[in-house]
């Protein structure tokens, strides 16, 4: 594929005018969606507004008369179809390493201490391996960690409490099997608890059809809700009124206004919820949430999946094509891809100059240490063009034959890579 037949493919596209409801910088070709998405237009001024005249005219009073106290539940009802949850099972709240470790201590208590390991994958991300390294030393229990998906079945044995996993790889972008993983695990006896970071509004996902435990995920990278966006947390309903999550902050409390001296927990996922909801922050993720419904209107999920998978698989073409040297490490099997590819280069190429070379051309993916080092490049369907594909190849092509990444200027790592 060329430039032109990318063009081609681009006017053709059903969901191209999605791109329009998105500020992207001129000169940018915007690559990672899955680590920050981007602006949506309509999100400076809506957000001014609740700043301006909810907060500054309308002040406490707000609370009532601007729904700033139902934000969480309101938030979770709008994000439930997309996760395959109905109204009322999800709550926006927290970050998502604070909902992993209210459910996962959650799910150690339904094991009423007769299963104390917690399975999970080493290339996970590292948040969630070590807010279970914590969960585990408070409950005496044990993290076991494998190296590849297909050392998991022969963990899930009698002494397997929790099966813990990110439904799609931040490293690689592999996809697991959540219906067929969480069958295992509850076969075996164990809970499922479910990662949705990488997944949700990007991948079908479907958290009842699958009758998973426990769900968490963010709304800063897909769902465009910005920078440290709140998170989001999903409990199964049949697991309501047996187990009680550990943060008892009063907005999880069944009478928040009563005051109490004691703790009675709110029925459903709003005892999930802890402390006082960021306004500002979920006026942003509310907002970013209107783009979803305008791609509801084109064909939803199914839309949105058809063109991610296409979008990585051209990118993927024009890697192979261009840059021959470079290993692939996301599935090529569309069933068991997200939406990033995952590269590493040759020993001797430091990636992470090839990056900061790459961001000053105007291409912006990210870096991963580890081993492999890892180029990641996340395709946003809402506002990515095939456009973008080729010309990220052709430009990290340039840079490598031109070998313009050793320039003093690439090897000096920011805090944040």
């Amino acid at each position: 594929m060329n430039l032109d037949d990318a063009q081609r493919l681009d006017a053709a596209d059903p969901l191209r005018n999605l791109r329009e409801l998105f500020q992207l910088p001129d000169g940018i070709t915007y690559l990672d969606g899955n680590s920050l998405g981007a602006l949506p237009k309509a999100t400076p001024a809506r957000v001014a507004r609740a700043v301006e005249q909810e907060w500054g005219q309308g002040l406490i009073k707000s609370w009532n008369s601007a729904g700033w106290i139902d934000l969480p539940r309101r938030l979770g009802d709008r994000l439930a179809p997309w996760l395959g949850a109905r109204p009322g099972e999800v709550l926006v709240a927290d970050s998502t390493s604070v909902n992993l470790y209210k459910v996962l201590h959650a799910a150690l208590q339904l094991q009423q201490g007769q299963r104390r390991i917690i399975v999970s994958e080493r290339s996970n991300f590292p948040t969630d391996n070590y807010i279970a390294q914590s969960v585990v030393r408070a409950h005496g229990g044990e993290l076991l960690l494998v190296d590849s998906p297909e050392d998991i079945p022969p963990l899930l044995d009698e002494r397997c409490a929790v099966l813990m996993l990110t439904h799609v790889n931040y490293r690689t972008g592999r996809m697991h099997d959540m219906g067929l993983l969480t069958r295992w695990a509850q076969q075996a006896g164990a809970l499922a608890v479910w990662d949705l970071a990488h997944s949700a509004g990007i991948v079908p996902v479907d958290l009842l059809g699958c009758a998973a435990d426990f769900a968490i995920g963010c709304g800063y990278k897909y769902l465009n809700g910005g920078p440290g966006a709140p998170a989001f947390v999903w409990m199964h309903p049949r697991h309501e009124g047996q187990v009680f999550q550990p943060l008892t902050g009063w907005l999880g409390h069944a009478h928040p206004f009563d005051f109490d001296t004691e703790y009675l927990p709110a029925p459903g996922i709003q005892q999930y919820q802890c402390g006082t909801p960021p306004v500002l922050a979920m006026t942003a993720l509310d907002t970013a949430l209107d783009v979803y419904d305008a791609a509801q209107k084109l064909g939803g999920m199914r839309a949105l999946r058809a063109k991610s998978l296409a979008l990585t698989e051209a990118f993927m073409a024009a890697i192979d094509a261009r840059v021959p040297e470079a290993v692939i490490h996301t599935p090529r099997d569309a069933a068991v891809r997200g939406s990033q590819v995952s590269l590493s280069l040759p020993e001797g190429v430091d990636g992470y100059a090839v990056m900061q070379a790459l961001i000053a051309r105007g291409v912006i993916g990210d870096f991963r240490a580890g081993v492999p080092e890892l180029l990641r490049f996340g395709f946003a369907p809402l506002y990515n063009r095939f456009a973008d594909a080729v010309h990220g190849a052709e430009v990290l092509a340039d840079i490598l034959a031109t070998k313009a990444w050793q320039a003093p200027e690439f090897t000096n790592r920011n805090s944040v890579t």
